[in-house]
């Protein structure tokens, strides 16, 4: 079979027809894509215009109400999410739909206007909003604070955290170390042509006492005291001697007790005593008394009694030593007979003693020390009574007044005194407690 040949000039008109036709189609939907873009863009337009003026209206509000008030609650509901208030609806249907509240009518009515052309923004009702408990009626009240009173307690005690600890035990110091001491002097001045007489003098006495103390708070005790005493003067009259002492003791007691009672201790007690320089008389090169000229030394043994009275202002002790051992020595040996050593540096002697130490607080600026001892060898009797009474001016300013009997049977009798001997001074300085 043969085909017929193909005719080329219908089939060229076809493919112009083709041709034509999708080039029609083309610019057909060309010009819609063009249109759609044109609508789209002035719907765009108009929006922007719109949110413009939304934009101008809600400004020109905010200035109203800022001018009229920053903290009225009865514009919330225009800007809290849309939601369905009952008083609007109520107000519509009512015969007397105002208030008489301009601001709270127009925000009624516009929300109504809101509920009826665009139901869909409506996100909540009043309704919901008491059942949570959102809604407050006191926007346009005062708030008033209501305070209730109530009876306060004290706060609960934090219990302290129970934070392990070590136990550090520490043998206890029954040591105490403590001590007192004055600087004072005493000045007098009369002219050469004192219608009554008389004579310039000036003196000097500076005193220490220290004391280190044990007791172990059960059954023994053992004081210690060194006192250091030394008191000097001067006289125009004297032309031998510039300076001359009137007071001169260097004494150390040691004592060593044993609880018997409450206050009662058996007693062992050592006593030393001497002076620091010579003695002298005015217009008297003669030596009356040296260091170690004379020196004694005492040792007894008794019992002794502890003073607490008037409230723990009179404090001291008493010692009652039966059995006691007197050594004295003297060094110059021109001053055997003086004090009664037959001829000899040293006597030994036995005998008994009593030695009473005490302190008696008057008043708070007042004290008054008082040392008594006494010491019998049977062949003769020693008795010293030191009397010192301090009156305090200040914390560091005192002043003193010192009385001191003695009798001493072993010395040479005066014609006047006998056996007795006194001595007496007073004095204002410096003092200091440690």
């Amino acid at each position: 079979m043969h085909s017929k040949p193909l005719d080329m000039k219908k089939f060229r008109y076809i493919i112009l027809c083709l041709v034509g036709l999708l080039t029609a189609q083309m610019g057909w939907a060309q010009s819609k894509s063009e249109q759609q873009i044109l609508n789209e863009l002035k719907v765009y337009v108009d929006s922007i215009k719109v949110l413009r003026q939304r934009l101008d209206s809600v400004n020109k509000l905010n200035d109203s109400l800022r001018q009229e008030t920053a903290d009225d609650g009865r514009y919330y509901r225009l800007f809290a999410p849309a939601t369905f208030y009952h008083s609007g609806a109520n107000k519509a249907l009512s015969l007397h739909p105002k208030t008489g509240d301009e601001v709270t009518d127009a925000i009624d009515e516009a929300m109504l206007n809101l509920y009826l052309k665009r139901p869909d923004l409506v996100r909540n009702t009043e309704t919901h909003l008491r059942k949570v408990g959102s809604v407050r009626e006191d926007v346009n009240t005062e708030v008033k604070q209501h305070v209730e009173l109530v009876d306060q307690t004290a706060p609960e005690p934090e219990e302290p955290q129970i934070v392990p600890t070590g136990i550090m035990v520490t043998k206890p110091n029954f040591w105490t170390f403590k001590g007192d001491g004055f600087l004072q002097f005493l000045q007098n001045y009369v002219s050469g042509n004192w219608y009554k007489g008389g004579e310039s003098s000036y003196s000097a006495v500076g005193a220490v006492t220290l004391e280190m103390n044990y007791n172990d708070k059960d059954k023994y005790t053992w004081e210690n005291k060194l006192e250091m005493k030394l008191g000097i003067q001067t006289f125009r009259s004297d032309t031998v001697h510039k300076f001359k002492t009137n007071n001169d003791i260097l004494r150390f007691t040691s004592k060593l007790g044993m609880q018997a009672s409450k206050k009662w201790y058996y007693s062992l007690q050592f006593l030393a005593y001497t002076q620091f320089a010579k003695g002298y008389k005015s217009n008297d090169p003669k030596v009356y008394s040296d260091f170690f000229s004379p020196f004694d030394l005492n040792i007894g043994i008794g019992m002794e009694y502890k003073v607490n009275a008037l409230n723990g202002r009179l404090t001291g002790t008493l010692n009652f030593l039966p059995l006691a051992y007197n050594l004295r020595y003297v060094g110059r040996s021109a001053l055997f007979d003086a004090f009664g050593t037959k001829g000899k540096h040293a006597l030994h002697e036995m005998g008994a003693q009593f030695t009473g130490d005490v302190k008696w607080n008057i008043a708070d600026q007042v004290t008054w020390k008082s040392r008594l001892y006494a010491f019998t060898a049977y062949t003769r009797a020693l008795l010293e009574w030191e009397n010192q009474i301090e009156f305090k001016v200040t914390k560091y300013i005192s002043a003193n007044l010192f009385l001191y009997p003695r009798f001493d049977d072993s010395a040479k009798r005066d014609d006047e005194h006998g056996y007795w001997q006194f001595q007496e001074y007073s004095s204002l300085g410096l003092s200091y407690n440690f």
